[in-house]
């Protein structure tokens, strides 16, 4: 019997790192295979662009604008591609949610205004703003440790009550204030930690955003899927497999690693943009061991 989840994105969802050529500059062709790659190759139900993984703080406007245009035309005919339009400032947010709903978007991404830290009261006019400026389904993202706030269990219940916002981001690492969540309103919950995708599973999650699954994605997804069908040894098995680079992609910043990764195996990636910098050798050679750890060498 297959579990009865909402699914409003799919079951597994990839935060797409953005390439770049040589020169920093965009690389949209780059975009465009690395998309199909992720949809064709590692069994992405959407995608997400522009996410923090996507390094958007570094991205202007139009930057973010013509990559989710190609992305949408390359791929949004076989997966959704939901579009990151979280910032700290409302009024911007609101206008990269405009903007992307003409792109042809799928849904939103909408993290928690970072380094200002607005209360509760603050998070909720935040979020309904967004949600009432698109007629698009809106994921929210609760990172406290990025964010500096986390959404509180009350402010989800508050949130929930909204017909666009429809999903959870989760990376704030509270197993208990999920269930809570999870129990009490009809949102779709996706780990927003690689390695809690599974035991988020077991209290009614969905499925993952994932870092990772640049590489893991086919396993994971494998990993879901048995889940769902009440296989929950095999769903065990794939998740010890992986586990070593669940994690391990995140020895340093995410978008560092894959990047540095998904170089060494051809794929479009590109340099990061400051203030982030280039995998050093020690890294890539354990990010190699972690990828060999988890049968999934690069």
């Amino acid at each position: 019997m297959t579990r009865d989840t909402p699914r409003p994105f799919g079951r597994l969802l990839t935060a797409m790192v953005t390439p770049f050529r040589a020169d920093g500059s965009l690389d949209v062709e780059g975009a465009v295979r690395l998309a199909t790659y992720l949809v064709e190759e590692q069994g992405n139900d959407a995608l997400v662009i522009n996410g923090t993984t996507g390094e958007s703080p570094t991205t202007s406007d139009q930057e973010k604008e013509t990559l989710l245009r190609a992305v949408v035309e390359a791929v949004g005919d076989r997966a959704q591609v939901v579009a990151g339009v979280g910032t700290f400032d409302t009024p911007h947010t609101i206008e990269l949610a405009r903007t992307a709903e003409k792109a042809g978007a799928h849904g939103l991404l909408v993290v928690t205004p970072y380094y200002s830290k607005p209360p509760q009261t603050g998070l909720l006019a935040h979020f309904r703003a967004v949600a009432d400026a698109s007629g698009l389904p809106v994921m929210l993202y609760d990172i406290p440790g990025r964010a500096g706030v986390p959404i509180a269990t009350e402010t989800f219940l508050r949130l929930a009550e909204h017909e666009r916002i429809v999903a959870v981001k989760d990376a704030k690492g509270d197993l208990t204030a999920s269930a809570y969540v999870l129990r009490d309103t009809g949102l779709a919950y996706y780990s927003g930690d690689d390695a809690l995708t599974l035991p988020l599973l077991a209290l009614g999650g969905t499925g993952l955003v994932g870092t990772s699954t640049h590489f893991t994605g086919a396993v994971v997804k494998s990993m879901i899927v048995a889940y769902d069908e009440g296989d929950a040894v095999t769903a065990l098995t794939l998740h010890r497999q992986v586990l070593p680079l669940l994690t391990g992609i995140f020895r340093t910043q995410g978008a560092i690693l894959v990047k540095a990764g998904l170089n060494a195996r051809g794929l479009p990636a590109g340099p990061n943009r400051l203030p982030l910098v280039p995998a050093t050798e020690a890294e890539l050679a354990q990010l190699r061991a972690d990828c060999a750890a988890a049968g999934l060498p690069l």
